[in-house]
């Protein structure tokens, strides 16, 4: 464990008569509820104390932080200008209960200033703890660092009041780092978070404004919370207890429970778990590889929701599957995390708790509506603690590891290793220069990372999964100018000119220049090969295309150049485009044997071609050397029969076809139909000015 990590939280309670006052949120229950009886007056509703309230909230975020971290996650109270636990006690709920029980709530004759409790918490943060000793006695006492937490419930005056709190926790710090640096017993404060709460009642307006994160020294930040007391404040608690530990909520969804009050029937139900969120790390990184340019996002679209319990955090949601009787023979895990109940109190929480805790193994998969179902977690428990298990769902850490040269030693051995290389030199990270940070309105860590994603939204790892990575000769500059924010006139021609050598490789009919003995390709074809190859193509550019206007401009072009490839797919996929295919490909073969001709020949042949039927042997034998005349003759369609459809089609889009070149058959066009039509004016005579 790192000793620069927080480890050492302070909570203080404001004992003054303010806290007095009525949280304004009233308790309802009714012992009778389940046998109502008439007659009998229902019993009053119970409004709780800030002071109660407050406690039940810090209780509740020490409950969760003692479950999952039973060991070197610290908690110290401090209510008055003591201390109800050290830091060298036995951390348990219990002594913190029964010192709050022995002190009692605040009297309207209390005297309490909560400045002592501050300066009391900051005192208790320069006392090491017996981890911080440990590391002391090994003979490095500098390297020892000391960070820690003070979480202030109180109710304040007005903004100034917090403001000088703030001012009495850093003069404090100071004192107590100078008093510290002179006392070997006591440690310096190397950095201080403080959260004040202002707690009001229900329905009442604050006074105080919330702030968050700001610095008031280089060793202090504070951040100021205005919560309501009860329901809210208890949720606030358990929010701040999320973030301070980096923790994660999952919630089991289907669990089947018989019913209280009919045990012939049952439910499903829905139990909401927190751990350290590294159990959830499985999950993100196989959303990561779905999900590509999304990186900067970290959603985990499908499986993240609100929390159920009402709480202001996102809980992932996974589907209980059948229990096994037994631990054993269960599939490897790469973490186990412990878990606590949000509602611990809870009905659904307490069956789920006494299950696990009778040696069932339960497995958790993640709900799809269609596909193989994917376990992810499992939920079993270990010396009488739960523990949540992370299920790898793609490649096992267990396995053989991969190779990273040629050779055995793994599954996969053909790695993009030289490109990789190359991607980690194009992204290395250096002190940006003073001048490029004045002028640039993004932080250098942020356009790092924008650089690293834009390079590695397309990016094949294995040869054997790239065609156009193992041609790069013939498609360069294109990957390397499509990876830039902006392209000039000359970027953009110099993508288009890649695009065209490769539709000029496809129409010379050239191999493409790569083995593809490893390359996982469907069929061995050329055509199938470059249709691959135009796929993978489109994937590269369409990733880049909403960058600029330019990099839309040569997608554009792309999907022009590709068209001819997809029309000709299109019409091996039909039926009835085979024999249309079979036509055009017959009247190329004809076509070439004409321009092989002599003249003499082309003469000859097209004397042929309008001669009739019943001709001589020598017109035969001109006739059949060709398996489709040039003109058009009934029944299929020649080369130029289909190229004159084609213009056909193409001009009347453009215009409205003239009358008289209309193929009417039997009738006569009139031109100028118009000119003697009177409109109002006086006739003119034909043939007269």
């Amino acid at each position: 464990m790192s000793s620069s990590i927080i480890h050492k939280t302070i909570f203080v309670l404001d004992h003054s008569p303010d806290f007095l006052k009525s949280c304004n949120q009233s308790t309802d229950y009714d012992i009778l509820a389940k046998g109502k009886a008439s007659g009998i007056i229902p019993a009053a509703p119970i409004f709780k104390s800030l002071w109660t309230c407050s406690v039940e909230a810090v209780m509740e975020y020490i409950r969760i932080v003692y479950d999952i971290f039973p060991t070197n996650k610290l908690i110290s109270v401090v209510t008055g200008s003591q201390a109800l636990n050290e830091w060298s006690d036995e951390q348990n709920m219990v002594q913190i209960m029964n010192r709050l029980a022995e002190i009692g709530p605040p009297t309207s004759s209390d005297e309490y200033n909560l400045v002592n409790g501050l300066t009391q918490a900051v005192e208790e943060l320069c006392k090491p703890t017996p981890l911080q000793k440990k590391m002391m006695s090994s003979g490095d006492a500098e390297s020892v660092g000391n960070k820690g937490r003070i979480i202030c419930l109180a109710y304040a005056k007005s903004d100034g009041h917090m403001r000088m709190l703030e001012e009495c926790v850093s003069g404090a710090i100071e004192q107590h780092n100078n008093l510290a640096a002179e006392t070997e017993n006591l440690l310096p404060i190397n950095f201080c978070e403080l959260d004040l709460m202002h707690v009001v009642p229900v329905d009442e307006v604050p006074t105080i404004s919330p702030r968050v994160g700001h610095e008031i020294s280089p060793i202090l930040s504070c951040t100021v919370h205005v919560s309501e007391s009860g329901r809210e404040q208890y949720n606030r608690l358990i929010q701040m207890a999320y973030n301070h530990y980096r923790l994660a909520s999952t919630t089991v969804t289907g669990i089947p429970m018989k019913e209280e009050q009919n045990a012939s029937s049952s439910a499903n139900y829905d139990v909401e778990l927190l751990h350290p969120a590294e159990a959830h790390d499985e999950i993100l990184k196989s959303d990561f590889n779905k999900i590509g340019s999304n990186f900067l996002s970290g959603s985990v679209e499908g499986l993240m929701i609100d929390s159920k319990e009402g709480l202001p955090i996102s809980t992932i949601t996974l589907k209980w599957c059948t229990p096994k009787s037994s631990v054993q023979d269960l599939p490897a895990c790469t973490g186990a995390y412990r878990i606590t109940p949000v509602d611990v109190n809870s009905r659904p929480s307490s069956c789920l708790t006494n299950f696990l805790l009778s040696g069932r193994a339960v497995m958790l998969e993640q709900p799809r509506k269609t596909g193989v179902k994917v376990v992810s977690h499992m939920l079993t428990s270990h010396g009488g603690e739960i523990f949540i298990h992370s299920i790898p769902t793609g490649r096992s850490i267990l396995e053989d590891p991969p190779s990273i040269s040629e050779g055995p030693g793994g599954r996969v051995t053909d790695y993009r290793i030289p490109d990789f290389r190359e991607f980690m030199k194009e992204n290395r990270l250096a002190p940006v220069s003073p001048a490029v940070a004045k002028i640039s309105t993004q932080l250098p860590i942020q356009r790092a990372l924008h650089h690293v994603e834009r390079t590695s939204r397309f990016w094949p790892m294995v040869i054997s999964d790239s065609i156009i990575f193992n041609m790069a000769s013939h498609i360069d500059p294109l990957p390397s100018m499509l990876v830039k924010e902006r392209l000039s006139d000359d970027d953009e021609l110099e993508c288009r000119k890649a695009i065209f050598h490769v539709v000029g490789m496809e129409t010379r009919n050239e191999p493409l220049p790569v083995n593809l003995t490893g390359t996982r390709i469907k069929g061995n074809k050329r055509e199938q090969q470059y249709s691959q190859m135009w796929s993978e193509l489109e994937t590269l550019v369409r990733a880049h295309a909403n960058t600029s206007e330019a990099h839309k401009r040569v997608l554009e072009c792309l999907l022009e150049c590709k068209k001819p490839s997809d029309d000709r797919r299109k019409l091996d996929k039909t039926g009835s485009g085979k024999e249309d295919l079979s036509e055009v490909e017959s009247a190329w073969k004809d076509l070439d044997k004409y321009q092989k001709m002599t003249d003499h020949e082309k003469r000859e042949f097209n004397k042929v071609e309008a001669a009739p039927e019943d001709t001589g042997p020598l017109v035969k034998r001109l006739r059949s050397g060709f398996t489709e005349p040039l003109v058009k003759t009934s029944g299929k369609q020649s080369l130029l029969s289909i190229w004159t459809n084609r213009i056909k089609s193409v001009h009347s889009q453009r215009h409205e076809e003239f009358i008289g070149r209309q193929e009417n058959k039997g009738t006569i066009a009139d031109l100028y139909r118009h000119m003697f039509e009177n409109d109002g004016n006086e006739e003119i005579p034909v043939g007269k000015p």
